[in-house]
C-alpha cells in the first residue's frame, strides 16, 4: 500500500509543487498581500489569512494534477525512454492517474473559487494550459515552451487574484514567470538526447533577461531596491554553473541537472519579486520553501 502510494505521488512532482506555490506566495506579495496581513495583525485578518490557504490548496490541485497528467499522456513513450516510470513500470495504473489527476483539477478550481470569481476563472485557464501542453503542446518547437510558460504566468497573477483591481494593473508580471519557464522548457528537450547547443544559449540569454528585468522592477518600485541583490545573485549560482556545463559538454546528464537546478531555482525567481514589491523579509519568507523543494527532490524526480 505504501509504495502504491509513493508511486500516485511521485506522478504529481511534489518538489515542483513546493515551487508553484511559491508563485502565489510571490502573487500574493505583488498585491500586497503580505503588508496587509502584517499591518493589520491585531485587528484580525482572517479573510486574507483564508484567501492564502484557498489558493495555495488551489495551486497545489493545479500543478500537481498538470504534471500527472502529463505522464498519463507520455505513458506509451515513457514505457520506450522511461520504463521507470510509475505508469509504464506498472506501478500506478493509468485509470487510477486519470482519475487522481482529475480530482486534483477540479480540487484546484474550486479552492480558487472560494477567493473570488477571478481566481476560480485564471484558475480554469490554468488547468486548460497545462491539459493542453500535456497532449499537444509540448510537441510543438515553438508553442511548446510558451504554452509551458503560460501556465505558470496564470500561476503567479493567480496569486495577485486576491486584489483584483491590483491585477488589472500589474498583469503584465505575468511575462516573467512565462519567459523563465519558456526557456526552461526549451532547455529541457534536450534531457533524452542531448546535442542542443541553440537552446541552451537561447535559455542563456533568456534567464539573464529574467534576472536583469527583476532588478529594474525593484528600482522602480522601491528606494530599497539593493535588497534584491542577494537573491538575485543566489539565482545566478543556482541555475548558471550548470547550464555552462551543459553548454560544454551537451550531454543529457548535465541538461537534467540544469533543468531540474532552473526548476528549483523558481523558488528564489519569485522571493526576489516578493522583495522588489514588500522587501527582504517577505522574500525570506518565500525563499523558506526552497529547503523543502530540496529535499523532496531527492526523493522525488523533478523532470
Amino acid at each position: 500500500m505504501a509504495s502504491k502510494l509513493f508511486a500516485y505521488l511521485q506522478l504529481t512532482r511534489p518538489a515542483n509543487v513546493v515551487t508553484a506555490i511559491a508563485d502565489i506566495w510571490a502573487g500574493f506579495a505583488i498585491a500586497g498581500g503580505w503588508s496587509y496581513l502584517i499591518s493589520n495583525w491585531e485587528q484580525g485578518s482572517g479573510d486574507f489569512w483564508q484567501n492564502l490557504l484557498w489558493l495555495s490548496l488551489s495551486t497545489i490541485g493545479l500543478y500537481a494534477g498538470g504534471v500527472a497528467f502529463n505522464d498519463i499522456a507520455d505513458a506509451d513513450l515513457d514505457a520506450i525512454e522511461r520504463p521507470e516510470r510509475p505508469i509504464p513500470s506498472g506501478r500506478a495504473s493509468k485509470n487510477g492517474a486519470i482519475l487522481m489527476s482529475s480530482l486534483l483539477l477540479l480540487g484546484g478550481v474550486l479552492a480558487a473559487f472560494q477567493v473570488n470569481h477571478l481566481a476560480g476563472i485564471l484558475a480554469i485557464s490554468v488547468a486548460f494550459c497545462a491539459l493542453l501542453y500535456d497532449y499537444w503542446g509540448k510537441h510543438q518547437t515553438i508553442f511548446g515552451p510558451i504554452n509551458m510558460g503560460l501556465c505558470r504566468a496564470g500561476n503567479l497573477l493567480l496569486g495577485v487574484a486576491v486584489a483584483p483591481e491590483v491585477l488589472s494593473k500589474i498583469w503584465p508580471i505575468g511575462l516573467l514567470p512565462l519567459i523563465y519557464v519558456a526557456a526552461i522548457t526549451m532547455v529541457s528537450r534536450g534531457e533524452v538526447h542531448g546535442k542542443n547547443r541553440k537552446a541552451l544559449f537561447g535559455g542563456f540569454g533568456m534567464y539573464t533577461f529574467i534576472i536583469l528585468v527583476i532588478f529594474f522592477t525593484a528600482k522602480t518600485q522601491t528606494s530599497d531596491f539593493w535588497q534584491v541583490i542577494p537573491f538575485l545573485a543566489l539565482l545566478s549560482y543556482m541555475i548558471f554553473p550548470p547550464l555552462i556545463r551543459a553548454i560544454r559538454t551537451q550531454s543529457p546528464q548535465f541538461i537534467g541537472k540544469s533543468v531540474k537546478a532552473a526548476v528549483i531555482s523558481l523558488i528564489i525567481v519569485n522571493a526576489s519579486l516578493a522583495v522588489a514589491f514588500e522587501g527582504w523579509m517577505i522574500g525570506l519568507v518565500i525563499l523558506a520553501l526552497l529547503p523543502l523543494s530540496l529535499g523532496l527532490a531527492k526523493a522525488f524526480a523533478v523532470t
